[in-house]
């Protein structure tokens, strides 16, 4: 199973909505396949490992154990249902890392093997197979996105400038691993002053990988059409007041002031089937998300070398259970969970 998971991984960036997947075919403490979710829309991790299987191994399949880290699927969606290969394949024993939450599984897979004939265990690291898709089950189990929140900070807690003055913070690698943070999540997040003053583009510029949506807070559509974030080269909504609509790229999501403005973003980004959201800015926005619980990852730069006498204070984390930490030359990277987090 900890083969599946280290499989699974290859998957990152490329198959969400998807969860990420690795299957491990093994005969008599031998693994004869060996496969993972590649592509979204292409080959479960099950079929991708029964095909991997050399034809001078192939008669060894019905005498094999499967080992996959999340249930197989028993429905027809962009492929057909991994279940029934292995009943096709009289694949005699399944062993499966978790249970999927997804409605239309959810069980369902199991319940189709266990009917066949087939010997099926369940749980086998199991926690490790979640938090391998935590992104996937909060989305399924809590009913919306993994939260990730992102700032970087002087060693005496500024995030910025006075008056909104730009200041160059984390140094050149950790810039990079913020940009390698975003090619992994579906949206990224800041809120108007920060797209307003920073012009960001908010993009994976210093690092290979895909853009994600762009999204920022403007409730009086401040923001000018001619800033970075407004380019239209990826999508971007704006969570706004005034208006609803869409124009190329660009879409205005309307919200209201008097309800919670966090409940509705995310609930505005569990119906637009966003999974996963790094929010990296500024000050209010993200404190906002901490009061309220919505959120289950921090990650915080600091870089030790540097005082900000008059500048804008940091967020506060509150129910913060420090994970890990990096240290890339001046700047320290800390690593929190929400340790009220479940799914």
């Amino acid at each position: 199973m900890h083969r599946c998971i280290e499989l699974a991984k290859n998957g990152a960036g490329n198959v969400a909505p998807n969860p990420m997947v690795g299957s491990v075919l093994v005969h008599e403490g031998r693994i004869i396949g060996e496969g993972f979710h590649q592509v979204y829309g292409q080959a479960h991790a099950e079929v991708n490992c029964i095909n991997s299987v050399k034809e001078e191994d192939k008669h060894l399949i019905p005498q094999s154990t499967i080992y996959v880290s999340l249930e197989p699927c028993a429905h027809y969606g962009k492929t057909p249902p991994c279940a029934d290969r292995i009943i096709h394949e009289r694949i005699p024993k399944v062993v499966v890392g978790c249970r999927d939450p997804f409605k239309q599984v959810d069980g369902k897979g199991i319940e189709k093997l266990q009917n066949a004939g087939v010997e099926v265990t369940t749980g086998v690291l199991e926690n490790e197979c979640k938090e391998l898709n935590k992104r996937f089950f909060t989305f399924h189990t809590q009913y919306r996105p993994y939260i990730i929140l992102k700032w970087a900070q002087s060693n005496n807690g500024k995030i910025g400038g006075s008056d909104f003055k730009q200041i160059n913070i984390s140094n050149d690698f950790s810039n990079r691993l913020v940009h390698k943070w975003r090619s992994e999540e579906a949206a990224i997040m800041v809120g108007t002053n920060t797209a307003f003053h920073d012009n960001p583009s908010l993009t994976t510029r210093l690092w290979k990988g895909k853009d994600p949506m762009r999204m920022f807070l403007d409730m009086e559509l401040r923001v000018p059409s001619t800033h970075r974030i407004l380019d239209n080269s990826v999508r971007t909504i704006i969570f706004n007041k005034h208006k609803h609509s869409q124009a190329g790229n660009i879409e205005y999501y309307q919200i209201t002031e008097d309800a919670s403005i966090v409940h509705q973003i995310a609930n505005a980004l569990y119906q637009l089937q966003i999974q996963s959201v790094l929010i990296e800015g500024g000050t209010r926005l993200l404190q906002s998300f901490i009061d309220e619980g919505y959120w289950d990852e921090a990650r915080i730069i600091t870089n030790e070398k540097l005082m900000i006498d008059e500048g804008i204070h940091a967020p506060s984390l509150t129910n913060a259970l420090k994970s890990d930490e990096l240290r890339l030359l001046t700047d320290r990277v800390d690593f929190f969970t929400n340790n009220r987090r479940s799914f």
